[in-house]
């Protein structure tokens, strides 16, 4: 199995180089730069590229961008994703053109070697590997949008204002309604996005919270 490592962290990528030769890969290219992801991949026709989220010059989604380039070539190699944190907003990005021959897994799982090395040779058979907890955050996600969409155009709007930290009176005097209305409309929201009353927990809050998943802030 070739591999092309990409990583701006020296010793994770040299970490990543030395494991993955320990366990009979050839690595190609091991790389510090989401630009040289390209050159190498095209210079080398890896199976897998295993890269870095966070990469030069920004250090935000470099390397999410790189993957979805690379996936892109005439003979592109599968990819796995490494990532400190799961961040669902990546993972829908690199999914967004197929699962087949994609992994995202957080960095930890690497220390799991016969784990790590296994994701890695599902991906690059075209499986897919996806991290647990990403797997979570989509499937929250998916549900916050389900829920939301099942709210009217009132509603919605109730819940926007909501989200801007308006209060029930002026939530009313913005609306042109009472503030019984008003009252209404909040209890509607609560029922439909299954928040019954609970000391612990401020509905309004997690209202919000499922407002902003749905728009996948």
């Amino acid at each position: 199995m070739r591999v092309v490592i990409a990583d701006d962290d020296t010793l994770i990528r040299e970490g990543l180089a030395a494991l993955l030769t320990a366990e009979g890969c050839d690595v190609a290219a091991a790389v510090a730069h989401p630009d040289d992801l390209s050159d190498a991949v095209a210079a080398h026709r890896p199976d897998v590229a295993v890269v870095d989220v966070r990469m030069p010059p920004t250090h935000t989604d470099e390397g999410i961008r790189a993957a979805v380039r690379v996936r892109r070539f005439p003979h592109p190699p599968a990819v796995l994703i490494l990532s400190a944190h799961a961040e669902q907003s990546f993972a829908t990005e690199l999914l967004a053109d197929g699962a087949a021959g994609i992994g995202y897994l957080l960095k930890e799982r690497v220390g799991r070697v016969e784990e790590f090395v296994d994701a890695l040779r599902r991906v690059a058979g075209g499986g897919t590997a996806i991290d647990p907890e990403v797997v979570s955050r989509l499937l929250a996600r998916r549900r916050a949008v389900d829920a939301v969409a099942g709210l009217t155009a009132r509603e919605r709007e109730v819940l926007a204002l909501m989200a801007q930290g308006l209060g029930n009176a002026a939530l009313a005097r913005r609306l042109g309604v009472s503030d019984n209305a008003v009252q209404k409309h909040i209890r509607k929201i609560f029922a439909k996005l299954g928040l019954p009353p609970d000391d612990e927990v401020d509905r309004r809050v997690v209202a919000v919270l499922r407002h902003l998943e749905a728009l996948g802030r």
